[in-house]
C-alpha cells in the first residue's frame, strides 16, 4: 500500500481492537482446549477467569509493536497470549481475600467467588506456567528466522516482568503501602512495577519478534513505560470517578482501603492532567516509526479516554 494514502486512510481504532480481541481470544480458546484436562476444576476456573472478557490491552499492544516495527502480528501471536495469561493470573491472585478481597471483575464474580479460594491460587499458579508452556511451545523445533538466545531473550524478559523484579514486586509494594501516605516518586515506582512492566514487556516483545534495531526498541520501550502509567493513573481516577456499571467492577475501593492514588496526591484535574502529558509522551517516542504505528498512538489515546 502507498504509505501516503495510507496515512489519508482514517484509522477505525474500534474495528481495530474488535478484529485483534476476537483473534486473540480464538488462540487463547484453542490453546486452553489442546492443554487443559477434560472435567477438570482448576480448568473450569482457567477457563472461567480468561474468557470472561477484558479488554485484552497487554497483547494487543503486543500485536501493534510487531507491525509497527514491520513485522507480521503472526509471529507476536504466542507471546501475546502468554501476556494474557499472566496478567488474568495476575488478576485471580489479586482478587484473594489475603490481597483486594474483591467479589467482582470483568463484570463477573471473581474466581475465588465463583470457585473457592485454593481452586482460584492454583488457577492463576497454572495459568503462570501455561504462559511458559505457551512461549516455550511455540519455538520448539520451528524452523524461523530467531535462533535460540532470541527465543530465550523474549522469555527472559517476560519473565522479569512478570516476577520479583517486575510485577510481583509491584503487588507487595501496594499491599504495604495501604494506609500510608506514599510521595509521588514511590507510587509511580509502584506502579512502574505493577503495571507498567508487563505493558512495557509487551511491546518490546512485538518490536523485538518483528527483528526491530536497539533504538527502535527504546522508543518501544519508552512508549510502554509511558502507556503503562498513563493507564494506570487513568485507572485511578475511574475507581474515583467511574461507572461501576461500564467499569465491571467497584468504584471507590482504594479510598477505603486507604491507598495512595494519583487523584488522592494530586486531585482530580491534576491526576486527567498528567495522564495526557504522558500520553503525549508515548506518541513522541514512535514519532520515528511510519504510518504503521497508529494503532499504538490510537491505543494511547484510548488509555486515558476509556470508560473502563
Amino acid at each position: 500500500m502507498d504509505r501516503k494514502k495510507a496515512r489519508m486512510t482514517p484509522f477505525d481504532l474500534k474495528d481495530y481492537l474488535v478484529q485483534r480481541r476476537v483473534r486473540i481470544e480464538d488462540s487463547l480458546k484453542a490453546l486452553l482446549k489442546d492443554r487443559t484436562v477434560p472435567h477438570s476444576r482448576v480448568g473450569e476456573a482457567v477457563h472461567y477467569s480468561l474468557l470472561a472478557g477484558g479488554k485484552r490491552l497487554r497483547p494487543i499492544l503486543c500485536l501493534a509493536a510487531c507491525e509497527a516495527a514491520g513485522g507480521d502480528a503472526n509471529d507476536a501471536l504466542a507471546a501475546a497470549c502468554a501476556l494474557e495469561l499472566i496478567h488474568t493470573y495476575s488478576l485471580i491472585h489479586d482478587d484473594l481475600p489475603a490481597m483486594d478481597d474483591d467479589a467482582l471483575r470483568r463484570g463477573v464474580a471473581t474466581c475465588h467467588t465463583k470457585f473457592d479460594e485454593a481452586t482460584a491460587i492454583l488457577a492463576g499458579d497454572g495459568m503462570l506456567t501455561l504462559a511458559f508452556e505457551v512461549l516455550s511451545d511455540a519455538w520448539l523445533g520451528s524452523q524461523d528466522r530467531f535462533g535460540p538466545a532470541e527465543k530465550i531473550a523474549v522469555i527472559h524478559r517476560v519473565a522479569s516482568a512478570a516476577g520479583i523484579r517486575g510485577m510481583v514486586e509491584g503487588q507487595v509494594r501496594d499491599i504495604a503501602a495501604e494506609g500510608t501516605e506514599l510521595s509521588l516518586e514511590d507510587l509511580t515506582e509502584l506502579h512502574r512495577l505493577k503495571t507498567g512492566a508487563l505493558i512495557e514487556a509487551a511491546v518490546w516483545c512485538g518490536g523485538f519478534l518483528a527483528g526491530a534495531q536497539d533504538r527502535f526498541l527504546d522508543q518501544l520501550g519508552r512508549y510502554g513505560r509511558s502507556v503503562g502509567l498513563a493507564f494506570q493513573v487513568t485507572d485511578d481516577i475511574l475507581n474515583v470517578a467511574g461507572d461501576p456499571e461500564k467499569l465491571g467492577k467497584s468504584v471507590g475501593t482504594d479510598a477505603k482501603r486507604k491507598k495512595s492514588t494519583y487523584p488522592s496526591l494530586l486531585g482530580l484535574s491534576s491526576s486527567k492532567t498528567w495522564a495526557r502529558e504522558l500520553v503525549k509522551e508515548a506518541i513522541d517516542a514512535v514519532s520515528e516509526f511510519d504510518h504503521r504505528a497508529e494503532p499504538l498512538r490510537a491505543i494511547a489515546r484510548y488509555v486515558v479516554d476509556r470508560q473502563r
